[in-house]
């Protein structure tokens, strides 16, 4: 059964603290990985055909295995979802701690020195993950990765328009997360360092693992799922 559309509890503060992680992970891809997005893959695709068509900017490889395991953690996150749905509360701490897992193990590759080859894909399933789970737990305005829509939407139901710009300070706070999530990453990346960066990634998972144990639990109305 759906829960009610104003029924999401804690989702959409836990899902905005990932969309704060999406800063981080494209951080460190785009600036030190030869300007491939692992969570972004609309902008990877279009780097990619820069890269094809010749740009020495770009990292043809590294955008084909940051698409190929982006499609792996959607497939993962798929199967998750298909298992977990009922309790949207167990979904997000399965898939939570699987991320960490995965992006523990990018932070130690790179404390390492492991190939950005090898970091890639990694950081690539973890937001395919991502993206699938946020999917399925549908929290209008919220994907987590993307802003395209949320942008339209801030303008395209605005009063200017002759819309009522239903959940504005939620639009508009997917914004702003992803902004600081992006200006944290960047300067993470740039003065302490790339496993600084995945770490950070790392902890910001698994506090929204941990808070959607504790909070979910006690099987609240907001865990039901569709």
């Amino acid at each position: 059964m759906t829960p009610p559309k104003e029924d999401h509890g804690p989702l959409p503060t836990l899902l905005g603290l990932l969309t704060l992680l999406t800063g981080f992970v494209d951080a460190v891809t785009y600036l030190k990985y030869g300007h491939v997005f692992v969570a972004n893959m609309t902008g990877n695709v279009v780097l990619l055909g820069f890269g094809v068509a010749g740009s020495r900017d770009i990292s043809i490889t590294g955008s084909i295995l940051a698409l190929l395991g982006f499609l792996g953690g959607a497939l993962a996150g798929g199967v998750l979802n298909e298992r977990l749905a009922v309790h949207r509360g167990n979904l997000l701490v399965k898939s939570t701690f699987v991320k960490f897992a995965l992006l523990l193990s990018a932070t130690l590759c790179a404390i390492f020195g492991v190939s950005p080859f090898v970091i890639i894909p990694i950081l690539g399933l973890s937001m395919g993950m991502q993206n699938a789970v946020a999917r399925k737990l549908a929290i209008a305005d919220i994907t987590t990765t993307v802003l395209t829509m949320t942008l339209t939407g801030i303008m395209a139901d605005s009063a200017l328009a002759g819309g009522k710009n239903p959940r504005l300070m939620r639009r508009l706070s997917a914004v702003a997360t992803m902004f600081v999530g992006g200006l944290a990453g960047a300067g993470t990346v740039l003065y302490l360092g790339i496993p600084y960066a995945l770490a950070a990634a790392a902890t910001i998972v698994f506090i929204v693992g941990v808070a959607a144990f504790v909070l979910g639990r006690n099987n609240p109305t907001w865990v039901r799922g569709a």
